[in-house]
């Protein structure tokens, strides 16, 4: 694997400097829980002291960081407005689908093994309502097309996969999956939690049916907050889940009789959100979008790929695919003879975030990551006894 430098440039200087976490931390766990920015944390906590020295009284200007959220995460994925829910998280948006698609008994969701429990359980879930799950057999995340398309029939209703993979990182190509999606006569939800705000997707041009994603990972936004997309074709397909008045289009009428439900995406709202956490993801959101998400994948993928090519000069096994359409943010490996747990404490210890899955250790780095990050991991990891 050829070393690359990282340039050091203004912009990714600009980068880290959002980002307090890098006054203690090298943070390799991204792909975990993310560390705010912090023009995020500043709105958290202007939220915060408003709040607590006025209560709700100014609850209609704070309401306006919804729709600023909706606005920015629709221009993210080059969607409409009337196409995106605000969600607490990618559980929520899996199940806007998976409880609110019109089952019939016999039908069936083809999903992958391997997944992330909330792209699997949701769909299993269904085999109490005549609907067959499907697992498409995997080794190490890697998605043989070919099979998922044989698992497909005149009877598939849903195909759900992960954009990334938790575990290793392997990035699926969602051309090939809306492709086969559809010629099956069947539609795709995407789990994008972990690849949302670090690769380009436009939905004019790839035109997944539903995705969903908290913004606690890459999008580096507090947890509780997310965002759920729709293809406003299929609006009037999902039954609503948690009906609430915030479903409704009047929904400052509290004495109205009649449910009018939102002709939007914002019927699958229900109640109140998580305001604060909505208007800080709304900030990074912004910051992002100002960087470029194309440039912060170009930038995170030499990131990753310096990092694999220090760990194997120290002996590690990579378990992830570096292929150029493969490689992701998310890189796993072994240190033969060493506990993936023992290390990663011994990380920890020394203000190093990495983490474990599947039985490696996994480090997932954003592009504010610079060479010094990358070497105080190295020596860490060296320096353990």
């Amino acid at each position: 694997m050829q070393h690359v430098q990282l340039p050091d440039s203004a912009v990714w200087a600009d980068f880290r400097r959002m980002m307090p976490v890098t006054e203690k931390w090298a943070y390799f766990d991204h792909a975990a829980v993310a560390p705010i920015t912090r023009v995020a944390r500043d709105v958290l906590c202007r939220w915060a002291d408003h709040c607590a020295q006025n209560g709700g009284v100014d609850w209609s200007e704070w309401r306006k960081e919804v729709e600023k959220a909706r606005r920015l995460a629709a221009q993210l994925i080059n969607a409409h407005t009337d196409e995106i829910a605000i969600v607490h998280n990618t559980t929520e948006g899996v199940n806007i689908v998976a409880e609110g698609f019109p089952w019939k008994p016999g039908d069936n969701v083809v999903i992958v093994a391997g997944e992330f429990p909330t792209n699997r359980f949701a769909w299993m879930h269904l085999a109490t309502r005549g609907v067959e799950p499907r697992i498409v057999p995997v080794n190490d995340e890697r998605l043989d097309l070919a099979r998922l398309e044989g698992m497909c029939d005149s009877n598939t209703r849903i195909v759900a996969v992960s954009w990334v993979g938790y575990a290793t990182g392997w990035r699926n190509d969602l051309d090939a999956l809306v492709e086969i999606a559809h010629r099956k006569r069947a539609l795709l939800f995407v789990d994008a939690i972990q690849a949302l705000g670090v690769f380009p997707l436009d939905v004019a041009r790839t035109p997944v049916d539903f995705l969903a994603a908290d913004g606690h990972k890459w999008l580096l936004g507090p947890e509780g907050a997310g965002i759920f997309y729709t293809h406003r074709e299929h609006l009037d397909l999902l039954r609503p889940v948690g009906i609430g008045w915030n479903s409704a289009v009047n929904s400052s009428e509290y004495g109205a009789t009649e449910l009018s439900l939102k002709l939007n995406a914002g019927r699958y709202e229900g109640g109140s959100y998580n305001m604060g956490g909505v208007a800080a993801l709304a900030a990074s959101l912004e910051f992002l979008l100002s960087v470029g998400v194309a440039r912060i994948s170009a930038r995170l993928l030499d990131v990753t790929d310096i990092l694999s090519a220090r760990l194997e000069a120290i002996g590690a096994e990579i378990g992830s695919c570096r292929d150029e359409s493969r490689r992701s943010g998310i890189v796993a490996f072994n240190l033969p003879g060493r506990s993936p747990l023992q290390t990663r404490k011994h990380c920890l210890d020394h203000k190093v975030a990495v983490n474990c899955r599947a039985g490696r250790l996994r480090v997932s780095p954003h592009a504010y990551a610079n060479e010094d990050d990358i070497e105080r991991l190295i020596s860490t990891i060296g320096g353990q006894t």
